[in-house]
């Protein structure tokens, strides 16, 4: 990224992640208290105005699809494909004003308000290399989800920078599985349009659509087993349709 003539827009963007880095005072009372509903509502409520603030900013826009298909309780696990930066906001747009942190990997958390922001969202941050550690991070996810947190994980592991979806990593459903929990199938599409064309957020749409929500509780261990790969591939294909849709070239 060409830092001076970004210099704007990276003001733009800190100006905004320190106007809604949420009163730590209000959360650390809320989560005193355990009152997890009230908690979710606060957390909702702020980052919602903080993505669409965000995206207003640089005259972008999100598409949302197939919101029929989000549950109405929350403790809902997003698997969704991973194209940029621009992909999490999109989403907490696109999810309207309720709470949702997402998976994200260990080194954000030394990023002045971008560390503090994930962990006030209830974001699980995840040490790559370590499995004593990744395993202390999803049982801790797990709980969060149970207790009726939303969380967003993309499976690819790092952003793909363009059209062309990655193949998920072994192993990224176990947050959801271990909970049991629903999982809504999502596809972005646009996103590296936004952010990763020029590495730094510019005018553009981004699509999020979601598929049907899959209770992970009435599955065994083999059919968890097979349904990592239906979800990818349902992903995959649902993703390529939108591109020829759009007349993307992947």
């Amino acid at each position: 990224m060409k830092v001076i003539p970004n210099l704007g827009s990276l003001f733009k963007i800190v100006h905004i992640f320190r106007r809604y880095n949420f009163a730590d005072r209000v959360l650390v009372d809320l989560r005193a208290e355990g009152d997890y509903e009230k908690e979710r509502a606060f957390i909702g409520k702020n980052i919602h105005k903080w993505s669409s603030d965000l995206f207003k900013a640089f005259n972008a826009e999100v598409e949302v699809r197939g919101a029929e298909n989000i549950p109405e309780e929350d403790g809902i696990v997003f698997i969704s494909n991973h194209q940029s930066y621009a992909d999490v906001p999109a989403l907490m747009i696109a999810f309207g004003e309720r709470q949702l942190g997402f998976i994200a990997k260990e080194e954000f958390q030394k990023i002045p308000y971008l560390g503090k922001w994930i962990t006030n969202v209830r974001g699980i941050y995840i040490k790559r290399g370590d499995p004593r550690e990744s395993l202390r991070s999803i049982n801790d996810g797990a709980k969060l989800i149970q207790q009726g947190f939303n969380v967003a994980i993309y499976p690819e592991g790092t952003r793909s920078r363009g059209p062309v979806m990655q193949e998920f990593k072994p192993g990224a459903f176990k947050l959801a599985t271990k909970a049991k929990a629903k999982v809504v199938p999502v596809v972005t599409e646009g996103g590296y349009h936004t952010y990763e064309d020029n590495g730094i957020m510019k005018s553009g749409k981004v699509i999020v659509e979601f598929l049907p929500a899959v209770d992970t509780s009435k599955f065994d261990r083999k059919a968890l087993v097979a349904l990592e790969k239906q979800i990818e591939e349902q992903i995959r294909t649902r993703l390529a349709e939108i591109q020829a849709e759009l007349g993307v070239e992947a």
